[in-house]
């Protein structure tokens, strides 16, 4: 998919790509943090038919919406090409040592060779948290790995 990048002098910047059924999308993202949904009129593509102006936390949780089902996708076409990988979902229970906690303290990767991909907090969606992440009670953790290693990361969750 192509998509095109075209700084707007005082704005910010504006990405546009072409659907398959020859629809024109674009986001602005204004150097105010607000993003602008704007869907272009297929007869004219300079005219925007609809613009939809939004916040940082609307525009999070369509980006959540969009992204999480493409992070389950990725996940299945990565199982079915890689005999031994698993995925699981571990829930961070609220009496676990890791609540409140950074990420990193609980070392997975360099313990078990897992990797924590994703976590899941009240339906919104965090692809790829980095070591600094806390977690919270109630998360799902998303892990990668072979059979042992994710079972590792559920008893390093559950027990520290």
């Amino acid at each position: 998919m192509d998509v095109e990048q075209t700084a707007l002098p005082g704005i910010g910047l504006r990405h546009e790509f072409t659907t398959r059924s020859g629809r024109r999308i674009g986001i602005v993202s204004h150097r105010t943090g607000r993003r602008d949904l704007v869907i272009y009129d297929p007869n004219d593509p300079d005219r925007a038919c609809e613009t939809v102006k939004l916040n940082d936390e609307e525009a999070d949780a369509l980006a959540e919406l969009l992204g999480a089902p493409r992070i389950v996708q990725r996940l299945n076409a990565l199982h079915r090409e890689v005999e031994g990988l698993v995925s699981m979902q571990l829930p961070i229970s609220p009496g676990t040592p890791y609540v409140g906690r950074p990420m990193g303290d609980a070392r997975v990767r360099t313990r078990t060779g897992a990797s924590i991909v994703a976590v899941v907090r009240g339906g919104q969606v965090f692809a790829s948290p980095g070591p600094d992440f806390t977690f919270d009670g109630g998360d799902v953790v998303v892990v990668v790995g072979s059979p042992e290693s994710t079972s590792a990361v559920s008893e390093i969750l559950a027990h520290g």
